[in-house]
């Protein structure tokens, strides 16, 4: 296998050096002794719009507002696997980044069968798990594996030096890390190998009224 794996992480965070950043930074330490290639987009302090149903997206295949999303798409439809990092704002994702997933997965329209997908989110105290379901349901509706810990990625903390002594965390984010590369490596392995198990040729599309 020649290709050299990438993987996106995207941080949803305003603070560039809050508990986010302290939990993915900890999973760049092993892509990096992996060989994989990285690159972290912090969009949680970026002047985000939501989705305006406008459908522009389904003729040009990228959103109608040029900003970061676009930028994103490119850098997601090259890597083999994406992190989304979120601090927790009233039981769920941060906003900003919530409105950047919503129009990425929805406008780009390349095949994102088996680009492995992780969530990880930090709280001072609670909602994490909550978190963590919202931000995987962008994987699984869109044929992509997602890579697991020992534990959920969840990572405690309100200040940032209250995050390094969360060992437990640190420690799911490293396995979690090394499972992803795992994946990545045996899902382009098998690709050359065996190819990857073909979608129907028609989409079926049913309406719960109809």
């Amino acid at each position: 296998m020649d290709k050299k794996l990438k993987v996106l992480l995207l941080n949803g965070s305003p603070r560039k050096d809050g508990n986010t950043a302290l939990a993915l930074h900890e999973m760049e330490k092993i892509f990096e002794q992996s060989g994989v290639e990285y690159e972290t987009v912090q969009i949680g302090k970026m002047d985000v719009r939501g989705c305006v149903a406008c459908g522009s997206c389904s003729q040009t295949g990228k959103c109608v507002f040029n900003d970061i999303v676009n930028e994103i798409a490119v850098k997601f439809e090259e890597a083999d696997g994406l992190v989304i990092g979120s601090p927790v704002y009233y039981g769920s994702a941060n906003g900003t980044l919530m409105s950047a997933l919503q129009r990425l997965f929805y406008s780009t329209h390349f095949d994102k069968s088996f680009k492995v997908g992780a969530s990880v989110a930090s709280a001072r105290r609670s909602g994490c798990t909550a978190t963590f379901d919202e931000l995987n349901k962008f994987f699984t509706i869109s044929n992509m594996p997602v890579a697991s810990s020992q534990y959920w990625n969840n990572f405690y903390g309100r200040e940032p030096v209250e995050g390094r002594p969360d060992e437990e965390g640190l420690q799911v984010m490293r396995v979690l890390a090394r499972n992803m590369v795992f994946l990545m490596r045996s899902i382009a392995s098998g690709k050359e190998q065996a190819g990857l198990p073909g979608g129907e040729e028609d989409r079926v599309w049913t309406n719960f009224m109809k």
